[in-house]
């Protein structure tokens, strides 16, 4: 008789630490970028000077430093701390010399309106320097393609009431409030402002449409500005007239919005695309809007009990006042849920409501720029520093667009990869670093270096061949 003895698995020692090895490999992919596009040159070139003498970080590196932070996963200003420590991967860095978080404190404060003049300004230049470098196909998709630009302001909640700047919102939270505007089709951050939690939108929302549509590259057609019910206003579609613009706003529903809605006849509702809902048009026109406004309805079925399980839910705020009476009453097993868009655009009204539906491109740039980029806090007790705290997210959100624009990382079956997904397929790479013959070499495992990561780092060094003189 045969026995066969199991082979005994080794065992595991926690062996003597190895300081040539970096969680943060992908880094160096940023520093790439930075090579082609000269991100932090741009900034201190557009800006003026936040030091009194020339030595130490600049301004540019300083910004591209925190924005390489909440990349690599960093939350808040002691991730600065930690991240110094990482020896090995401090040399793949855009800005090896990482500051202390007392250092970007300091700086921080000196971050005034000038200031961020000189980062719009920047903004400007970057967005257009890596449009020019996308391959011909993707650069001729947004040429040809209306731009979109969405504003959505979004709460960053705070504690701690010496914080300066800050406000109750209508929730009783003490907060902030970035005013975000994006570029929907190539998910990139065109301007922002931070503002407290009771900043309505309204206000600043001219001067971010002006400074928005000045920051698109040249030669693209006329864009079109999108945004929620926050920004229902008439100064808001005539600032983006003026600025050669089309307008698609969310509508309050007021009484004279659910008044024409009733009057929209059973064959008038047409069936949305691509989901389980009507559309119609309404002859519901705001008072004094610009001429050729028009107003776009949806209505979505709801059953009784998907309306009566939470008397306070949002959802019953969009329902027809007459008829959740009658729901209620027990006299009618179902109602509608509608919204009202008010817009200039001449298209369809079927494709106007399935593109203004896209409107949560922005929602997921928010959730990206909270989840994935930091953004969820502001972490100083000073607004300038929280200020420059939320360009580092803008400008972390705009080279993770760049980055996967311009290696194609977003083409997959997946689309653009977003916080932990971009972290590990690109940027929290572990690797062993070493240097031979006066050259670093990053050597990583077999499945990063045959799959997105390696993927990335040659198409950006042919990139940087091509650029080349």
């Amino acid at each position: 008789m045969n026995t066969t003895i199991a082979k005994k698995r080794p065992r595991v020692v926690l062996s003597n630490p190895d300081n040539c090895i970096t969680p943060r490999a992908g880094l160096q992919l940023v520093a790439k970028l930075d090579k082609l596009l000269d991100i932090a040159g741009t900034i201190d070139a557009s800006s003026p000077s936040i030091k009194k003498r020339r030595r130490g970080l600049s301004l540019g590196s300083l910004i591209l430093s925190v924005s390489e932070t909440m990349l690599s996963g960093g939350d808040f200003l002691c991730d600065l701390d930690f991240q110094r420590y990482d020896k090995a991967g401090l040399a793949l860095r855009a800005v090896p010399d990482v500051p202390a978080s007392t250092t970007v404190i300091s700086l921080g404060k000196r971050f005034d309106s000038k200031v961020a003049a000189g980062l719009e300004v920047a903004n400007k230049k970057l967005i257009g320097a890596a449009f020019n470098l996308l391959n011909d196909s993707r650069k001729n998709k947004l040429v040809l393609t209306r731009p979109t630009i969405d504003m959505d302001p979004t709460d960053v909640e705070v504690y701690g009431s010496k914080k300066e700047g800050v406000a109750y919102n209508y929730q009783g939270q003490r907060c902030y409030r970035p005013h975000l505007v994006v570029w929907a089709e190539a998910g990139v951050v065109l301007t922002g402002e931070l503002g407290s939690g009771k900043d309505s939108p309204c206000p600043q929302a001219p001067s971010l449409i002006k400074k928005a549509v000045d920051n698109l590259p040249p030669g693209l057609l006329r864009p079109i500005v999108r945004c929620d019910s926050g920004f229902f206003s008439k100064s808001v579609a005539e600032a983006a007239l003026e600025n050669n613009a089309d307008f698609a706003i969310a509508a309050k529903r007021n009484k004279a919005a659910w008044h024409s809605m009733r009057q929209i006849g059973d064959d008038g509702w047409k069936e949305a695309i691509d989901m389980h809902a009507e559309v119609a048009e309404c002859g519901y026109v705001p008072s004094l809007w610009p001429v050729g406004t028009r107003t776009i309805v949806r209505r979505v079925r709801y059953n009784a009990d998907e309306l009566k399980k939470n008397s306070r839910s949002r959802r019953r705020r969009t329902v027809d006042p007459d008829q959740l009476t009658l729901l209620e009453n027990n006299e009618i097993p179902f109602a509608y849920a509608y919204s009202f868009i008010v817009t200039n655009l001449d298209w369809d009204i079927l494709h106007i409501e399935s593109w203004f539906r896209q409107r949560a491109l922005v929602e997921e740039r928010i959730k990206d720029s909270k989840l994935g980029l930091a953004l969820r806090h502001l972490p100083s007790g000073y607004e300038a520093v929280n200020a420059m705290w939320m360009w580092g997210a803008f400008l972390a959100l705009n080279i993770s667009a760049w980055l996967q624009g311009l290696t194609g990382h977003d083409e997959g079956k997946d689309g653009r990869a977003h916080g932990k997904r971009l972290r590990r397929e690109l940027i929290s790479i572990a690797a062993r670093i070493t240097n031979h013959s006066r050259r670093l070499e990053v050597h990583t495992s077999q499945q990063d270096f045959n799959g997105s990561f390696g993927n990335a780092w040659t198409k950006l060094d042919e990139l940087l061949s091509a650029s080349s003189p």
